[in-house]
């Protein structure tokens, strides 16, 4: 179906739907999940610009910085060594940037799939769809291929769901999650890249306290990226819980195939530059404890040549009352 998403945009989007629930995905700009809506309710950010075509190598803050991506072969830009050359990977990797192929569409289910840029990677994801007495689930199935059959290629992936919040909804961890990694605070509000964040009730660089679970004001100004892990098979979920909207969104994952999840709590603080700000949790799991794939460390991934990788991920929506 055709839709316009912008005054001056109009794009081929696709569709599923149970029930209430919608889920819209744009194949041509990085297989991104645009809409993820219950009846006129949007559980994603919202674009800050028009959706229009990427670049190689612009930022993720110079386009809409919206709904959901797939970050790979990594989350920041960065150059790596592979065992024939180097590689330059743009900032949030390439996926967002190129448009996905269709192998598989039906009413409940689609199968979608795209290449890297920088790197001889394939991602392959198919979305379906189910309604419950109780909400919804979107089941993800993901599979990695190394298109090269003479190199391993290193590789790291993220999910990207920018999850909508407001004011009081708040972030549920497993309670055996003490701490979390710092990627980066926004004006150093946490501390500095690599430290160690107490969770849930964090201590701020200026001697406060604040209760990270609960979503703060669009204008707080705030913008911190955290990891938890490795984790553990009991620990293999995170939540979002929005009285405001009436549903709570539960993230559940593979721990051995996905160890870490990325925690993007974003109140107004992002992007930096003058503009519309996100106002958006994204509850990521992730391959890795840290953005760039040129940091390494036990947990670095590499492909062997033709080979490929699987796993899972699902995002069950429950309403509730408001």
């Amino acid at each position: 179906m055709a839709e316009s998403l912008s005054s001056d945009v109009k794009i081929e989007n696709v569709l599923i739907r149970a029930g209430e629930c919608a889920v819209t995905i744009l194949p041509q700009f990085g297989g991104k999940i645009a809409s993820i809506r219950i009846g006129e309710r949007e559980l994603l950010q919202s674009p800050l610009a028009p959706i229009t075509p990427r670049t190689r190598t612009m930022a993720f803050d110079s386009a809409d910085a919206s709904g959901w991506d797939e970050c790979l072969p990594s989350v920041a830009a960065c150059t790596v060594k592979t065992e024939a050359s180097t590689a330059e990977i743009p900032d949030h990797g390439d996926l967002w940037r190129v448009e996905w192929q269709p192998m598989i569409t039906e009413a409940h289910s689609v199968t979608y799939r795209g290449e890297c840029l920088s790197l001889p990677l394939r991602l392959e994801r198919t979305l379906t769809l189910i309604e419950r007495a109780t909400g919804w689930t979107l089941n993800l199935d993901y599979s990695i291929t190394n298109l090269n059959l003479e190199e391993r290629i290193p590789w790291s992936w993220a999910a990207h769901p920018l999850f909508a919040v407001a004011e009081g909804d708040r972030i549920v961890l497993p309670e055996s999650i003490k701490s979390l990694r710092l990627e980066g605070s926004g004006g150093g509000r946490l501390g500095r890249g690599g430290d160690s964040v107490a969770w849930p009730m964090a201590r701020l660089a200026d001697g406060s306290t604040a209760d990270l679970t609960v979503a703060q004001a669009p204008d707080s100004g705030i913008g911190d990226k955290l990891f938890a892990g490795p984790l553990s098979a009991s620990e293999n979920w995170c939540a979002l819980e929005r009285p405001s909207a009436g549903v709570r969104i539960r993230v559940k994952f593979d721990a051995e195939a996905t160890q870490y999840l990325g925690l993007w709590i974003c109140y107004g603080g992002w992007p930096e530059k003058p503009g519309p700000k996100q106002v958006c949790v994204a509850l990521e799991p992730s391959t890795a404890p840290v953005d760039s794939l040129a940091v390494i460390g036990p947990w670095s991934r590499v492909l062997e040549p033709g080979d490929c990788f699987s796993w899972p991920m699902e995002i069950e929506i429950e309403r509730i009352e408001r």
